[in-house]
């Protein structure tokens, strides 16, 4: 299937998708963090935070910038870009860690980015790229839609929503569900939130200037031919059966603060 970037009517649908709640079912609410769920084949999460003392241009620069990720995103095992689409969209790769003893998994997805008046949009899918073929010791995970809605309630204040569809290529135990929904979730907004109140004094500090999701003359990531990525398909993955593993008890992280 042909890659398709992003245009308008798809940040839009996005949009709604993130704003209309009809049908889904909260899972958590505490500490300024919201998270609803929906169950079906491929679980849909949202999850929504009013951040106080940051603008929603700053939330968008937190988003985007890998340098500044790898200080912040505990999860993260390695995050880098493998080249651009257009002056708002290119390819990357994340890989990230899974509570033990799961496997741990990874992506390669198209993402594409929009400011939309006092809004801020991210959005991505999975692509295949012939150089960046699954790795050995990774599960390659499927997002089939992923992104952030960024929206301005003021001069320094700020609401993020978070929509994830994922399909993890295997069958996950339900205690592990029940973890992401009621401790990785909601402690990754407030992770955000945290990373987003001491980003400006970083950035002093870190490249100042340096924003290329904000000026496209400043990105130096090689062309990709959109022609040469397809959409990544899930069935053509390989499928695991971890529905019978057992959670590891260790003693409660940073991750699952409540």
């Amino acid at each position: 299937m042909p890659v398709q970037i992003p245009d308008d009517s798809d940040f839009s649908s996005f949009k709604d998708q993130c704003l209309n709640a009809d049908g889904w079912i909260s899972r958590y609410n505490k500490g300024g963090v919201d998270c609803i769920s929906v169950q079906q084949k491929n679980t849909k999460l949202i999850k929504q935070i009013v951040c106080k003392d940051v603008t929603a241009e700053t939330l968008y620069d937190v988003l985007h910038d890998t340098s500044y990720r790898k200080k912040w995103d505990t999860n993260m095992i390695d995050t880098y870009d493998i080249g651009r689409l257009t002056v708002n969209a290119d390819v990357g790769y994340y890989s990230w860690k899974c509570p033990s003893p799961l496997k741990n998994r990874d992506f390669v997805t198209m993402r594409s980015w929009l400011p939309l008046g006092n809004d801020y949009l991210i959005i991505n899918y999975s692509v295949k790229h012939p150089q960046h073929p699954p790795k050995k010791d990774y599960v390659r995970a499927v997002s089939l839609l992923t992104g952030y809605l960024i929206q301005s309630n003021g001069a320094n204040c700020s609401t993020l929503y978070y929509l994830t569809q994922v399909d993890p290529r295997g069958s996950l135990p339900k205690w592990v569900v029940n973890r992401v929904s009621q401790f990785v979730a909601p402690k990754a907004m407030r992770k955000i939130y945290k990373a987003s109140l001491k980003y400006p004094e970083w950035k002093r500090k870190h490249n100042p200037t340096l924003k290329p999701w904000m000026f496209p003359e400043q990105n130096t990531l090689p062309c990709i031919n959109v022609a040469d990525l397809t959409v990544q398909r899930a069935d053509s993955l390989e499928n695991i059966d971890e529905s019978g593993l057992s959670e590891e008890k260790t003693t409660q992280s940073d991750d699952e603060e409540t």
